[in-house]
């Protein structure tokens, strides 16, 4: 039995990388301020790093998901100088209309990782700036963090500005 490891699930769009709505390039895919340092820190505090992303650009005909995984190779590139490697990444490439478990805010993407990863659930966290973020993560029975406005999101167990402070609240001790 290998030993379960906490985690921080992450959503892309508004939380690492800029919300450019439909994003069908890799030029844009650029940290927001703070990004690379806040996730070294998460990593050397032993969690590993998810990536849980709603992607219904490719369900739509908009890109594909070849263009989707370009995406990641790049954010990948964006990432290694700050010594940061994302452990796994899930993509929903389905749109809202279908009745997958996959989509945010089901918490389908979150339990495959926590299955294929050995994530303990309940000692890990979901961040994202949708209310939808947040809700596949309860759901999964993780921690959740509203990157935004507090108002936003009411039912987040925090509110952060940006994800340096969210990880700042993660990282303070009980």
């Amino acid at each position: 039995m290998h030993s379960l490891h906490p985690a921080v699930f992450l959503d892309r769009d508004g939380t690492l990388i800029p919300d450019h709505g439909y994003l069908d390039t890799v030029a844009g895919v650029t940290l927001l301020p703070g990004v690379g340092p806040a996730l070294r820190r998460l990593a050397d505090a032993g969690f590993l790093l998810v990536l849980i992303t709603n992607q219904s650009g490719i369900g739509r005909g908009y890109f594909t998901r070849e263009l989707v995984d370009a995406q990641h190779r790049c954010l990948a590139e964006r990432l290694a100088p700050f010594g940061v490697t994302l452990a796994g990444i899930e993509v929903c490439p389905h749109g809202p209309d279908t009745e997958c478990d996959c989509r945010k805010p089901r918490p389908g993407m979150l339990r495959k990782a926590a299955r294929e990863l050995n994530v303990d659930l309940a000692r890990s966290f979901m961040a994202g700036d949708k209310p939808g973020d947040v809700a596949a993560g309860r759901a999964a029975g993780c921690r959740t963090l509203f990157i935004g406005r507090a108002a936003a999101c009411p039912e987040a167990d925090h509110c952060a500005p940006t994800l340096a402070a969210a990880v700042d609240w993660m990282l303070a001790p009980e």
